[in-house]
């Protein structure tokens, strides 16, 4: 099974496993890491905004436009950041690196 990592903001690392198939939102719940989701993974809220270790952004799918759309909406957007909820894990992926910023911004709460 592949595994991931989640890099919290004070810099603990969580490694768990990452079913194929989930998304990192997903996973994160299942492991209960603190990315949010409030659209349940509807990319209508950034509130799963993660950012993708350098290494790895280059091995995702591009982002869809709507997924662009929200990311401008984030709380402290990089160059690599993206939404955990469009993310969906494989073995290409297997070992996928991922940083929670510090904060989030919800879209749903203006």
């Amino acid at each position: 099974m592949p595994r991931m990592t989640f890099i919290d903001p004070n810099g603990t690392r969580h490694d768990v496993d990452a079913p194929e198939g989930l998304s990192v939102l997903e996973i994160a719940h299942q492991n209960k890491i603190g990315l949010e989701g409030a659209c349940e993974g509807s990319l209508a809220c950034s509130t799963c905004h993660v950012v993708i270790d350098p290494e790895w952004f280059d091995r995702l799918e591009e982002p869809s436009e709507d997924e662009e759309d929200m990311l401008d909406l984030a709380f402290g957007l990089t160059k690599t950041s993206r939404l955990g909820c469009q993310i969906l894990m494989s073995a290409k992926l297997d070992g996928l690196v991922v940083r929670l910023p510090e904060g989030t911004r919800n879209a749903l709460d203006d």
